[in-house]
Formats: C-alpha cells, sequence, structure tokens
C-alpha cells in the first residue's frame, strides 16, 4: 500500500524531469563547514560577551567606586548582613570599623554589600515614634479584639 504510492511519486517526478533523474545538489566541503561551525561559536561567544560578562565588570566598577567614597557617618550592609554606621576607615589595612550599635566591628573593606540601605532608614526613623499613651491605648484596643474573638465562638455554638 505505502509502497505503491512512493513508487507513483517517484514515478511522477521523473516525469516532470523528462524521465532523468536530477542532479543532487553540491555538498559542502569541509572547509565551508568549518567556517560555518565557527561563525556560530563566534557569535554565541559574542552574545555571552554582551549579556554576561559586560554587566558584571559595570557591577563592579560601580561596587568598587562605592568602597572607595566611603568615609565616617555612612550606613552600610555588610555581605553577611551585618547594618551599621561606618566609625572609622583605614586606610593603610583597606579595613572599616564599623558600628553595629552597642558592638564594634572590624571589616575588611570589600566585605562590604551595600551603602545607604532604605532599611537602615526606616529604623533610624520608626524608632521614636511611640510614646507610653499610644502604648496603653494599643493594648487596650488589643485585649477589647481578644475579649471580641473569645464571645465570636460561643455565640456560634448556641446558634
Amino acid at each position: 500500500m505505502f509502497i505503491a504510492k512512493a513508487y507513483a511519486q517517484a514515478a511522477d517526478t521523473l516525469a516532470e524531469f523528462g524521465g532523468e533523474i536530477p542532479p543532487l545538489p553540491e555538498t559542502p566541503s569541509a572547509g565551508d563547514m568549518i567556517m560555518q561551525n565557527l561563525m556560530v561559536i563566534g557569535i554565541l561567544v559574542f552574545l555571552f560577551y554582551i549579556l554576561l560578562i559586560l554587566p558584571q565588570q559595570k557591577r563592579f566598577k560601580q561596587h568598587s567606586a562605592m568602597l572607595n567614597t566611603l568615609k565616617k557617618g555612612d550606613r552600610i550592609v555588610t555581605g553577611g548582613g551585618l547594618i551599621g554606621v561606618v566609625e572609622k576607615v583605614i586606610e593603610d589595612k583597606d579595613e572599616v570599623i564599623i558600628n553595629l550599635g552597642e558592638t564594634k566591628v572590624t571589616a575588611v573593606r570589600s566585605t562590604i554589600h551595600k551603602k545607604d540601605d532604605p532599611r537602615l532608614r526606616e529604623k533610624t526613623a520608626a524608632a521614636p515614634l511611640k510614646d507610653k499613651k499610644s502604648d496603653n491605648a494599643d493594648k487596650a484596643d488589643e485585649a477589647e479584639d481578644a475579649e471580641k474573638d473569645a464571645k465570636e465562638p460561643k455565640e456560634k455554638k448556641k446558634k
């Protein structure tokens, strides 16, 4: 069944070419194939450089510029997640003394991850907002909410 269809198609193609077998296209030489493969590899290397290496170099330059501009009073985050304020920059040893609140730590300058983190601003700005009166009012509101929550399940059970 399938062979008959294939034979019919072959006969039709031979009829189109006047009974002669059409010539096969020339195969590319080994040198042409190597050049094509090298072009593909070259394009991939170029894309790799553009998409990965250039952005990384840009980030590295920005980070080193940030490290060079560190000064006393800058808020920073270290690579280990410590958040603090620069107390002193030691240029000779490439170290920084960081004030973490009650503790001072000496860190290598290259371990500093970020400068002027927004989370630091929130902590320092939000700390002095509450006073004793508002704390007592908040506790009273929480107690009322707890009483309401305790009464609701009892009422549901009675129904």
